[in-house]
């Protein structure tokens, strides 16, 4: 430090100072990841969901909160905590960073066991470098095992006994969707296309590129998503910004913070959605047919602004990022400015809470979990790293009533964090399965959980 310190003394007044802030904002924020320190919430995490949630004014400071809770695990027997009339079970454990989940039609699951790759662009920088010691802290720095996973139960004990690696040598895979014989793999700079046949449990025959999707070495929300249409005949892929509020231009932004509309047959594709800072889980709500998302917001606002939320996705919508949030809230931070989109966002239906990192979104649509759930979706929250106390590392469910959310939120699966604020757990994908239980990605215990009733319920016919 002491080097550092001699650097800045002899730089040009100028430089000097610049070079003072950012040497104060790494001390800070090493401190604040060292000792937990930093501002505290106003308000309660409740305030954050809802049609309404409560905005309050922005609150901006050099060193913004770091509040991370160190990746631990699970210990041998201890689970997540489920909603009362269902329980919970390791469907696989053992796995390898399981981000996404995908039930296929005869019961056997896909997990995406991945993580981001290199971005050598994208950690140059005190602040890159510092994010780069608080992913590592919190869990999310592994290397990529670059995979699709097969699941099956051959028993139906709700425990997965074959496992095999269905696909290998991808490129940090996400989404996944299965349309006639042909699985389609979101990696993080395209969408790949497999023949499989349901029950297989290997496919060896080479893959085709569908589309391309924006990656590169500074590829900041690097998880694609994507879901098919009705009519399997277009793939709706999501595309993260590549920063948080557009600080490389937005002429690197080209095709981000999107929803793209994909021809499965040719690959031409359009933007069908815009200013979605991440979207990333995807879901048809069934008595509208409406496509849904769940967003994850901007950064350094404070720890109660800007709630992650889940909304309904318009053709040709535009939903803010970068110049406003949640509607026409301008961020001030962001020049120049553009009062001719804020003009036309459309705002959220449903905040979930700041800095939740809800990142799963699956209807519940065939479940057979109490009646309760029986008609929504189904949430799953990574959990904040930038929030004082923490937000999300949980599963919710949000009630809809005619295609629309009607309730507040209820709690499905809970207990992913220490009394100490370690992470036993992160949830992350969330799947229906053959047998209406819901599945849970958990990309630091490393399991795949099974929530079920608590009594065998026949599915409705």
């Amino acid at each position: 430090m002491e080097n550092v310190a001699a650097v800045i003394h002899t730089a040009s007044p100028r430089a000097g100072f610049v070079q003072l802030r950012l040497f104060a904002l790494l001390i800070g924020v090493l401190g604040l990841a060292l000792t937990g320190c930093g501002e505290v919430a106003k308000l309660p995490v409740a305030a954050g969901f809802g049609p309404n949630p409560t905005l309050p004014p922005p609150q901006r400071s050099l060193i913004p909160t770091v509040h991370i809770a160190p990746a631990q695990g699970w210990s041998p027997g201890a689970m997540p905590l489920p909603a009362p009339g269902t329980r919970v079970t390791a469907f696989a454990s053992g796995l390898d960073h399981p981000r996404w989940i995908y039930a296929l039609p005869n019961g056997d699951v896909l997990v995406a066991e991945s993580n981001s790759t290199s971005r050598p662009d994208d950690g140059k920088g005190i602040k890159a470098w510092v994010m780069g010691l608080v992913k590592k802290k919190a869990g999310a720095g592994v290397p990529s095992a670059n995979r699709i996973t097969l699941l099956r139960d051959t028993d139906g004990d709700g425990v997965a006994d074959v496992r095999t690696v269905l696909l290998g040598g991808l490129n940090s895979p996400f989404g996944l969707a299965l349309v006639g014989n042909d699985l389609y793999v979101a990696n993080t700079d395209a969408v790949r296309r497999f023949s499989y046949a349901v029950g297989d449990t290997r496919i060896t025959a080479p893959g085709f590129t569908v589309v391309d999707l924006p990656g590169g070495p500074i590829n900041h929300h690097w998880t694609k998503n994507l879901i098919a249409s009705a009519d399997g005949t277009k793939l709706y892929v999501t595309v993260g910004s590549k920063s948080n509020i557009g600080e490389h231009g937005m002429q690197a932004e080209a095709g981000r913070a999107a929803i793209w509309e994909v021809d499965i047959k040719t690959g031409s594709h359009r933007i069908f959605a815009s200013g979605l800072r991440n979207a990333n889980g995807l879901a048809w709500e069934p008595s509208s047919g409406v496509l849904w998302t769940v967003v994850n917001e901007r950064d350094e606002l404070g720890n109660d602004l800007v709630p992650d939320y889940m909304t309904s996705v318009r053709n040709d919508g535009f939903y803010g990022w970068p110049y406003s949030y949640y509607g026409q809230h301008i961020d001030e931070r962001v020049t120049p400015p553009r009062p001719d989109l804020v003009a036309r966002v459309i705002a959220p239906d449903y905040a979930l809470g700041s800095h939740t990192a809800s990142l799963g979104l699956v209807s519940s649509v065939g479940t057979t979990l109490p009646a309760p759930f029986a008609n929504g979706m189904f949430i799953g929250q990574h959990g904040s790293w930038n929030r004082r106390p923490h937000s999300g590392y949980k599963v919710i469910f949000v009630p809809f009533e005619s295609g629309k959310p009607s309730g507040v939120p209820v709690d499905v699966l809970t207990g992913f964090l220490s009394e100490e604020g370690k992470a036993f757990g992160r949830p992350v994908g969330v799947a229906i399965d053959e047998a209406g239980a819901l599945l849970v990605a958990d990309d630091v215990g490393n399991v795949v959980w099974r929530v079920s009733a608590a009594r065998r319920v026949s599915r409705s016919p």
